[in-house]
């Protein structure tokens, strides 16, 4: 909270909060989920509806939601530490994990503004501790409510669908029959129905199409693999990003209004329209698609932030930060005696880069999935006890 304080209580500086205030005014005001949040898609309910829970109808009050937003990242801290009393069995491990994770600049600076990671990491920490929950003790409700978690992630940030693999992750538990495993995977299968059913039957409804969670996957693929996302990695300071991104946003427009030249497209309309051309412009130039792809992979990994858009002393300090925590996250699966949990966390890790290598690799994206299993098994590997 010490940090909403910091960056002020009612300020906004994320770009995407207006879009997000914008949605919860209308669900506040009249009910109804806006057709586009954005100029070029919808953003998934969950986030919005929150706000508009939080804020009593009241979206201006961004203190309100700022104050939300440190809760949530309390309330994750906390939540990592019983994954961890689970996983390790050790109760100073657990409790050290739970500080580290409620200090952690990263997951700090998630909670200062008006942006949905703060939510998403909960939800998705949640579905992990009830999956582990329900697989070590079974109970298939327990397991529901797992995939019931994870959908509700899914419904704040999309990418969480391609993480919903995991929730097989009780078949590979011999300890129990089969059969008994089946029952949890598939009651966890069920849970993420459960969640996602509804506002899938309403884009149905309203749009006369299969939308899942949201329409933003085409925009993020061409985002992702155009010629633009190859110029960003030409980049070399805060004026030529600046530049680039005003240009890309008047490419975007123009891009959209060709597409809608005819009329006003549906959102898998506008959606496919942009996922062929990021597949064009990729296919045109194979060679230099492969490079993109390992650019991508390398800002994904790097344990710094963008040098050019950073001053010297964060990059440094974070490249610091993160370079200690990949050493002693690497101890940490190796020390765990819990063959499965680390199998699970790796998988967690593989699928969520993978995921945002095929469509966007943002910084700030691997903070949800990765930061909370690196503090996890961090923890762990530092610690001196066997």
């Amino acid at each position: 909270m010490a940090a909403t304080a910091l960056v002020g209580f009612s300020s906004l500086q994320f770009g995407d909060a207006r879009a997000y205030l914008f949605a919860a005014k209308s669900l506040a005001e009249n009910g109804q989920y806006p057709l586009r949040t954005d100029l070029f898609f919808f953003r998934p309910p969950a986030y919005p509806a929150f706000i508009a829970a939080v804020t009593l109808g009241k979206t201006e009050r961004i203190a309100s939601v700022k104050l939300a937003n440190a809760l949530l990242g309390a309330a994750a801290a906390v939540l990592l530490a019983a994954l961890s009393a689970r996983i390790f069995r050790r109760r100073s491990v657990a409790v050290v994990t739970g500080l580290a994770a409620a200090l952690w600049p990263s997951l700090v600076l998630i909670c200062t503004d008006v942006q949905s990671e703060p939510l998403f990491v909960l939800l998705l920490l949640l579905a992990g501790f009830l999956l582990l929950a329900a697989t070590d003790r079974p109970s298939s409700n327990i397991a529901v409510a797992a995939g019931i978690a994870l959908g509700l992630a899914a419904l704040t940030r999309s990418s969480a669908l391609g993480v919903v693999p995991l929730l097989l992750a009780p078949l590979g538990d011999r300890r129990y029959p089969l059969r008994a495993r089946a029952h949890l995977a598939g009651s966890a299968a069920l849970g993420l129905f459960v969640a996602l059913a509804p506002w899938t039957l309403r884009n149905a409804l309203v749009f006369h199409e299969l939308i899942p969670v949201s329409d933003a996957g085409g925009f993020s693929l061409y985002q992702g693999n155009s010629i633009w996302t190859r110029r960003y990695y030409a980049l070399r300071t805060r004026q030529e990003y600046e530049d680039w991104n005003h240009a890309m946003d008047l490419d975007m427009r123009r891009r959209l209004t060709e597409i809608e030249r005819d009329g006003e497209r549906t959102p898998s309309q506008r959606s496919g329209a942009f996922a062929r051309m990021a597949i064009d412009e990729s296919l045109a130039d194979p060679a230099g698609s492969v490079r993109l792809f390992a650019l991508k992979a390398w800002q994904w990994l790097r344990p710094y932030p963008t040098p050019w858009f950073w001053p010297t002393r964060i990059v440094g300090g974070v490249g610091i930060l993160y370079g200690v925590l990949y050493v002693l996250a690497a101890r940490g699966f190796v020390r765990s005696r819990r063959r499965g949990a680390a199998a699970f966390c790796a998988g967690l890790l593989v699928l969520s880069m993978l995921v945002h290598l095929v469509l966007q690799v943002v910084w700030r994206y691997r903070v949800p999935y990765w930061d909370p299993v690196l503090l996890l098994y961090g923890t762990l590997g530092a610690w001196r006890g066997r």
